[in-house]
């Protein structure tokens, strides 16, 4: 049951490929959006992930200030099925704050959220901004999190 982070470039083909497996699965097939997931920003992040048993569980990719927003951002949040209804999900976010943290940021942290997990990300500290928004054909809101 082992946290690892990485930067892109020291990531194995096997990492890669289990975190990628992990994102279709849940973003792809389980809510059923068809998307582009390889959309150019992979390879400027840190990618954060939880393995049990040799499968991957749990995952954020981390953006740095400047790569996607200004703010620093977290993002492909996501949790395997079977792992849901524990509070995983929360301690993701928190060990991916810490890394942003640990990387030198200091400043508030950006996040787009499906909307029907608003009050998830609000219970952690993450409030909504602006308006509602469809991104790849799911409601999605923009979310900061003010101090880190």
């Amino acid at each position: 049951m082992a946290w690892k982070v990485k930067k892109f470039d020291t990531l194995t083909a096997t990492e890669f490929y289990a975190m990628m497996r992990l994102r279709s699965e849940v973003f792809v097939v389980e809510q059923e959006c068809v998307y582009l997931d390889a959309d150019g920003y992979d390879d400027r992040c840190l990618h954060l992930w939880k393995e049990v048993h040799g499968a991957t569980v749990a995952y954020t990719r981390i953006l740095p200030a400047g790569v996607y927003y200004k703010e620093a951002s977290i993002g492909r949040v996501v949790v395997a099925q079977s792992e849901r209804g524990s509070d995983l999900g929360k301690e993701l976010m928190r060990r991916s704050e810490e890394v942003l943290y640990n990387a030198g940021c200091r400043g508030p942290v950006k996040i787009m959220a499906q909307s029907y997990l608003l009050k998830w990300y609000g219970s952690q500290g993450y409030v909504a901004e602006g308006e509602e928004f469809l991104e790849d054909g799911i409601p999605h809101k923009t979310m900061v999190k003010r101090v880190l």
